[in-house]
């Protein structure tokens, strides 16, 4: 079952039919945290999480999409609300619909990483991780374009090999 919700002219809904895969892939294409990402990349995760998108009429102009099993864990990610549309308390109310999502009601824990929100989602009660210590990542090489360069030339400046494969030979790239 899909939830919608009203705001004047607004609406937020979890229906996957109406999102607008070249709208989201338009807009996230060009953000710090998705930077290049393929358009393939970007309906395959609509299709696999449970997805906002923010209308106003028939245009999507934002979207909050929560990677989750629906009973005990969720990732919040790829929450944006398009410029023009800004500072009229949308994404707080995407965020409320979020959080008090039925299906949510379950989860142990939501995570979501941020370089520039904090305050909007420190609202909802998000905070830093308790034991940031508990907590890892893999960032397999090449999973995020440019990503490995930018990496590199940060830590040891140009000319520096890419830490990203580390312990890798060319022969074994990728090759399973």
């Amino acid at each position: 079952m899909h939830e919608e919700y009203r705001r004047g002219d607004f609406l937020i809904s979890t229906d996957p039919v109406r999102l607008d895969v070249a709208a989201v892939h338009a807009f996230l294409s060009s953000t710090y945290w998705a930077r290049g990402v393929a358009i393939e990349i970007v309906a395959r995760s609509l299709r696999n999480s449970l997805s906002f998108g923010l209308y106003l009429g028939e245009r999507q102009i934002g979207l909050a999409r929560v990677i989750t099993d629906r009973a005990t864990f969720g990732y919040v990610a790829d929450v944006y609300v398009l410029e023009a549309y800004r500072g009229l308390g949308l994404a707080k109310w995407l965020m409320t619909c979020v959080v008090d999502h039925p299906d949510l009601q379950t989860v142990r824990r939501l995570l979501l990483a941020t370089r520039d929100a904090h305050p909007l989602y420190a609202a909802f009660g998000f905070r830093p991780l308790r034991a940031p210590e508990d907590h890892l990542e893999l960032r397999p090489p090449g999973a995020i374009p440019g990503e490995c360069e930018a990496v590199a030339s940060q830590s040891a400046g140009a000319g520096a090999s890419c830490p990203c494969m580390a312990g890798q030979t060319e022969g074994n790239l990728n090759d399973g």
